[in-house]
């Protein structure tokens, strides 16, 4: 239970650390846009690359992000029953919903991306548009990141849970947001 125990709190820093790092780029996603509207329509200035480049933003905050978004209790859930539930009643819901729904949800998006990153790489694949970011590839990349990031929480939520249903009390979450063990 240990090994369990360090595998979920090492987990839980990765992906909160992560987390923390990637909502910078939020900000920066911001000041692009910013920019790029002041240019646009006060200087009549504008170049594909930094259009291009608020939305790779928002790509990658979004999927290296996802991790640190389960971590935290941020996905959608059935409240109404969840919700009013006891501890155990939610562990189990945990366990089984990381095993049944989430680790295979994972694995499909990972085995279905494979070629498409891959080959992305081979090619080292650029924009398309003329004056666009270049390594595309970078980007696709980060669907890889999205289910390593998700899968390793999901098994850390899985490994929470066992925890929780084996009496380890330091493992329940916070009632109000979810608190690293």
């Amino acid at each position: 239970m240990n090994a369990l125990a360090a595998f979920v709190r090492t987990v839980d820093r990765l992906n909160d650390l992560i987390g923390r790092g990637v909502a910078w780029l939020t900000l920066a996603m911001v000041l692009v846009t910013f920019l790029v509207v002041v240019l646009r329509y006060a200087f009549s200035l504008g170049w594909v690359w930094m259009q291009e480049s608020y939305v790779w933003l928002h790509g990658i905050v979004f999927m290296v992000g996802a991790g640190y978004t389960l971590l935290h209790g941020g996905h959608v859930r059935v409240d109404v029953i969840y919700r009013g539930a006891g501890p155990r009643y939610k562990a189990w819901v945990d366990l089984l919903g990381a095993l049944i729904l989430l680790m295979p949800m994972v694995v499909m998006v990972f085995s279905a991306s494979w070629d498409y990153v891959l080959i992305s790489w081979m090619k080292l694949e650029e924009s398309r548009e003329a004056g666009g970011l270049p390594a595309l590839y970078l980007l696709k990349s980060a669907i890889w990141a999205f289910c390593i990031l998700v899968g390793l929480q999901g098994l850390s939520l899985a490994a929470r849970s066992a925890l929780i249903l084996a009496g380890r009390e330091e493992f329940r979450p916070a009632e109000e947001g979810h608190e690293l063990a």
